[in-house]
């Protein structure tokens, strides 16, 4: 390998390294003490995302849980270039937030649709009104429920009952969150580090208790993470076909790989592959911000799962192409699934380069190709005409970033979070 590959892939991994994140988390923990305050964990709600109505739901049972301080700031919504496809996204998110409000007993109306900047407006007077009060998780969810609903009449009765400057708060949490060095709402930090919503919180709570501030020590975390099952199969029936739209570029793809893998071959299901160009090199950009959060976050939930990760070798450009191209002719022959999660394991977690023929060749080696078969796929384009079918597929769907996935050509996913959904929609089939 290259000795630029070596570099950036031990930069990566002291990025990720358990030391250098828990000396972080005690600098945070000294400077709190030194100062003779309590815990805190910021919270930051954005009026118009889905994700924040569920996650301010559970403002009340965290603080009661927990021995901290919540201090929440209103935010408004990320910039274009931190959340591409702002239509599909805010489909996608209403979609999404009725499905994780199910799976968690919380509250999101049933015929929400997206508000209007009148409507947005009122919320943020309203929100803005009740920043600071004991109550405000409960009256948060009250005006996010009159949000989501189109309900202007009660969103004008909230926002007329109190006297506020919605602006002045929005740039305040605005300015708070970039200090910090985040970009999204419905995000929690505590002791310089972020959690994205009710998805996250359960490692949030792992946060504070090794604290030793869980009021409750030993009982179940308020949101765990909800990971498939595992069901025993019913007898019958062909399984069904599972369509995964991934990249060579995306850590979360990794993550995904060998469990959606599993999931398909637990229940006997074809999983389909549908690989995809990365998004920066389709045009969409990754700021540093959102790139560090996902790098980070990722590191966590391989941790939690069991994977390794953090010796880095990004494979964007060259690396991704190349991969790609091999990996098409590995469908063919029959060994897709062992190439692609070989190729997402070196990209992230063995160090390797599959940019350089070297780390290529020993890539395919190991799911089972020869040297002359990667050079004979290295010299066929026709991979390209097959990921642009993939891309638009993916765009018909709804969707746009991977991992995406669906069955049996049901509503699409986004996201290694959604596994348990796909279980469940796997289930219902029979």
């Amino acid at each position: 390998m290259s000795a630029r590959s070596r570099i950036r892939s031990a930069v990566a991994a002291a990025f990720v390294s358990p030391r250098r994140q828990a000396l972080a988390r005690d600098v945070w923990a000294l400077s709190r003490r030194l100062s003779g305050g309590r815990a805190r964990i910021d919270y930051f709600h954005q009026a118009d995302d889905p994700y924040s109505h569920l996650a301010v739901q559970m403002l009340g049972a965290l603080g009661d849980r927990y021995d901290a301080e919540i201090r929440v700031w209103l935010v408004p919504p990320p910039e274009p270039a931190a959340a591409p496809e702002s239509e599909r996204l805010g489909a996608l998110g209403l979609r999404d937030a009725a499905e994780v409000a199910q799976a968690r007993a919380l509250r999101f109306p049933s015929a929400a649709r997206q508000p209007g900047p009148d409507l947005k407006a009122l919320a943020e007077q309203a929100l803005a009104g009740r920043l600071g009060r004991s109550g405000f998780s409960r009256e948060a969810t009250e005006i996010g429920e009159a949000l989501w609903s189109g309900d202007a009449a009660a969103l004008t009765r909230l926002a007329t009952a109190v006297s506020a400057d919605p602006v002045a708060a929005l740039r305040t949490g605005e300015a708070e969150r970039r200090r910090r060095g985040h970009y999204l709402g419905a995000m929690f930090c505590f002791e310089g580090e972020w959690f994205w919503g009710v998805d996250r919180l359960g490692l949030l709570e792992g946060r504070l208790a090794a604290r030793g501030l869980d009021r409750e020590p030993g009982a179940a975390p308020l949101a765990p993470a909800l990971e498939p099952q595992l069901a025993p199969r019913s007898v019958g029936g062909d399984g069904g076909v599972i369509e995964l739209w991934f990249s060579f570029r995306s850590p979360y793809s990794w993550l995904v790989f060998p469990r959606i893998r599993a999931l398909a071959a637990h229940y006997g299901a074809e999983l389909r592959l549908r690989f995809i160009l990365p998004m920066v090199m389709r045009g969409l950009p990754v700021p540093p911000p959102k790139r560090n959060y996902i790098t980070l976050d990722c590191k966590r939930e391989a941790d939690r799962l069991g994977l390794p990760f953090g010796r880095i070798v990004d494979p964007v450009g060259a690396g991704a192409e190349r991969a790609l191209a091999v990996l098409h002719h590995a469908i063919a022959l029959g060994k897709g699934e062992d190439f692609a999660e070989l190729g997402l394991r070196a990209a992230f977690a063995d160090g390797i380069a599959l940019a350089e023929d070297g780390g290529l060749v020993e890539v395919a080696a190991r799911a089972g190709l020869k040297r002359d078969q990667v050079f004979e796929a290295l010299a066929d384009e026709s991979w390209r005409t097959v990921a642009e079918t993939n891309r638009q597929a993916l765009f018909e769907a709804g969707l746009w970033g991977a991992p995406s996935f669906r069955f049996n050509g049901g509503p699409a996913r986004w996201g290694q979070d959604r596994l348990r959904a796909l279980e469940e929609e796997i289930l219902r089939a029979g």
